[in-house]
């Protein structure tokens, strides 16, 4: 274990070094196995709330969204990667012990439920966590009150099955390692308005909430 927090310590010093020169880091796309469909909002979700971010939180984040599997060390080299999708998710217990190894060294995790992905991801990330259950997170969390204030927490972007979203938390020694947003589906707000044909309005509310995790994670 020691191991994977030293080599984390040392990509990370690589990436904020590379940052200094180039002014930016990357956010990653988690790619997994199992069925589902880790590439549902490929094209436009995250290089849409990359671009937000630059320019309403004054980021430098580059402009290209980097793909990364779950059991790769390249996912090491990313300060939070996102990961979305429909249906059938599987982690191999390598994959298992790298996410694992990732997030409580000090990577961050989102996940965003497309729609279907609920209780594949629950069951999978209980393999990475078998002792810490999601708690759902109260509407004072700071996460909702970075940039952008959502006090009722988390904004409805479709409805699906008409319920209320939850953003819930996987905490690991009081930090925030994991973030899932569900019956919520902001990755398709980020999306261009021609995809969904959301409103303007339901896609400034994605892309504030979406911003917020991301200053979330860069000041955490």
């Amino acid at each position: 274990m020691r191991l994977y927090k030293l080599i984390f310590i040392f990509l990370i010093f690589f990436v904020f070094d590379s940052y200094s020169q180039t002014g930016s880091v990357k956010i990653g796309l988690l790619k997994y196995n199992g069925g589902g469909d880790w590439y549902a909002n490929l094209e436009t979700s995250l290089p849409n709330l990359i671009k937000f971010c630059n320019e309403n939180l004054k980021t430098n984040i580059d402009k290209k969204q980097g793909i990364v599997e779950v059991g790769s060390p390249d996912i090491f080299n990313y300060p939070i990667v996102h990961m979305t999708g429909h249906g059938n998710v599987i982690f191999s217990q390598h994959d298992v012990e790298n996410l694992r190894n990732y997030l409580i060294s000090g990577g961050f995790l989102h996940i965003d439920d497309n729609y279907g992905l609920n209780k594949f991801i629950r069951r999978e990330m209980k393999k990475v966590f078998p002792n810490i259950d999601f708690v759902e997170l109260p509407f004072s969390f700071p996460i909702y009150h970075q940039k952008f204030n959502f006090h009722k927490g988390l904004p409805k972007i479709h409805e699906h099955d008409g319920k209320a979203p939850q953003g819930f938390g996987i905490f690991y020694k009081a930090r925030l390692v994991c973030f899932y947003t569900y019956e919520c589906d902001l990755g398709d707000g980020w999306e261009d308005q021609i995809i969904h044909n959301d409103s303007q309005q339901t896609r400034i509310k994605a892309l504030k909430m979406g911003a917020n995790i991301i200053s979330y994670v860069f000041d955490n």
